[in-house]
């Protein structure tokens, strides 16, 4: 049940009529009924995994809580006779004790992860490693579709599970209750990857009738159908044609194909996340922005603060953080600071630690070598450009471009040119197209065919082309404002009833008439559907 499909606006529609016409106090049940008839739909061979994961990081959670409570218990009746390092030994081994039932969670999680997302993909390699040494013998492949969402939801959970470990939360006592945080129709299918102190606030308390709210929520509902439906999906055949062969359409093809794409995904991610915004503002709910202008960023690690913000903080507190400070880390700096020098020896276990960040996240993206070149290419331009910053503001304090709005757009073009070309690892087939596809951008002598209409050959027409260019200047001149005003909505209403209510109704206009549809009037699946 796609997010744009009538089926999906007719289920929302009727939830949202019993959230407000029900008991207040049973709110937050309807929606845990709404979640899971929901992820039915999708399919009910998925329901056990999101149920094991659920119940395996609840119950650990809730062992890990007591301990803690136990162990403040016990600080507390003999404050008086512990000494410091009794307080301290004693910590160490309460901590190792909660440790085991973390990790048997951890395990468990990644494990149903790890069977349904890339068992086949390891297979795989099994089978050409075998091929390559010689043997016939081949493993079977398992037959086992990977649940809607599995991604999302199993990191939802985990970061729920490590914060009651660290003590920043209690854990929640009502199994239904932490059932919703996890299984939260709206977020549930591509993120955000909302945080339980996050959520929780405004997750199960009641929620009366508020207009506005309501009102918002359409509004950023609307603007996400008229991203995905107008834009992704409308270039999406362009996209399809020329990277469904790249030994036809190379060259400049195979720019315009990482631009097109860099385009739809964006549109395409972004709507998704504007419909799951727009749907949780309609029933009172916060959730966490996920996207902050991204393609305004002047360099590649601003990018990744403004892009899947929840996927990256993510990341960022609970792989790099922990690691960089572990205490073989330390043992690890300590010694390269001895061996190698001061400079290296600081930059050695970061630069580990953001290599494994960049592995893990290039494997949590799909099980393809694909990706998981696409996050060490992330981790090498990052690393480099953090080496070379000392000599970056020595260029720019020199020439005096440092704060211009010309070398600032300047900066933004190459971020955003870098970024179409890391996107084509995630829209080739393999590495090997990737780079052919790449390198023929400098190498083909097609680009000819480009000017002489070229690009009116791969299923999209010129009334397609001129929906698109004001399409992305609709999207860019709406930036421009939040980027200069904050939230365009405040600034609608602001306006006399007559000019705001025309705004609503032409973009509705708009998506209606200019929306792409296939059959039966559904749009395409979304792109982070895969991940």
């Amino acid at each position: 049940m796609l997010f744009t499909s009538y089926g999906f606006i007719a289920f929302v529609a009727v939830l949202t009529l019993l959230y407000y016409l029900g008991p207040a106090n049973f709110q937050w049940i309807l929606l845990l009924v709404g979640s899971y008839i929901f992820y039915l739909i999708a399919g009910p061979e998925y329901i056990p995994y999101l149920l094991a994961v659920t119940l395996i990081v609840y119950f650990a959670a809730r062992i890990i809580d007591r301990k803690l409570s136990d162990q403040d218990a016990y600080l507390k009746e003999h404050k008086k006779e512990l000494t410091k390092e009794a307080k301290k030994e004693y910590k160490a081994a309460q901590k190792k004790k909660r440790m085991v039932f973390q990790i048997i969670a951890v395990v468990l999680c990644v494990a149903i992860l790890a069977l349904v997302k890339y068992a086949n993909f390891f297979l795989a390699n099994i089978n050409a490693v075998l091929s390559a040494s010689g043997q016939a013998k081949q493993l079977s492949f398992l037959t086992i579709a990977m649940p809607l969402g599995i991604s999302f939801y199993t990191l939802q959970a985990l970061s729920y599970l490590f914060d009651v470990s660290r003590g920043t939360i209690k854990a929640e006592k009502n199994v239904f209750k932490f059932a919703l945080f996890v299984s939260f129709f709206p977020q549930l299918v591509q993120g955000p990857i909302s945080r339980f102190k996050d959520l929780s606030k405004t997750l199960y308390e009641p929620h009366p009738f508020n207009r506005q709210a309501v009102a918002f929520g359409l509004q950023r509902i609307l603007w996400g159908f008229f991203k995905k439906l107008v834009i992704a999906d409308r270039i999406a055949p362009a996209v399809q044609t020329i990277f469904a062969d790249v030994s036809t359409y190379s060259g400049g093809y195979a720019f315009f194909g990482m631009l097109f794409y860099t385009i739809q995904l964006y549109a395409d991610f972004t709507g998704g996340i504007d419909i799951t915004i727009g749907i949780a503002q309609m029933l009172g709910i916060e959730v966490a922005e996920n996207f902050n202008l991204p393609y305004f960023s002047t360099s590649l690690k601003e990018y990744w603060r403004r892009w899947h913000i929840t996927m990256c903080s993510w990341f960022r507190d609970y792989i790099f953080y922990p690691l960089s400070s572990s205490k073989g880390m330390q043992k690890f700096s300590k010694f390269t600071r001895n061996h190698l020098g001061q400079k290296v020896g600081r930059r050695l276990p970061v630069n580990i630690s953001s290599f494994v960040v960049w592995f893990v996240t290039g494997m949590w993206h799909g099980a393809s070598w694909n990706f998981i070149v696409w996050g060490l290419a992330n981790f090498v331009i990052l690393m480099v450009s953090e080496e070379f910053e000392p000599l970056y503001e020595k260029f720019h304090n020199r020439f005096g471009f440092a704060g211009k709005l010309p070398y600032r757009i300047f900066q933004i073009l190459r971020t955003f040119v870098l970024i179409c070309a890391l996107n084509m690892f995630d829209v080739c087939k393999t590495i090997g197209e990737t780079v052919k596809a790449f390198l023929s951008i400098f190498t083909s002598a097609n680009w000819g065919e480009i000017g002489k209409g070229g690009l009116l050959g791969l299923g999209i027409g010129v009334s397609d082309y001129i929906v698109l260019i004001i399409g992305i200047l609709i999207v860019f001149a709406v930036s421009l404002y939040k980027n200069k005003n904050g939230d365009i909505r405040e600034g609608i209403t602001g306006l006399a009833k007559p000019g705001k209510y025309a705004i609503w109704i032409v973009l509705i206009i708009v998506v209606i008439i200019f929306g792409t549809y296939g059959i039966g009037y559904d749009s395409s699946q979304f792109i982070y559907n895969q991940f």
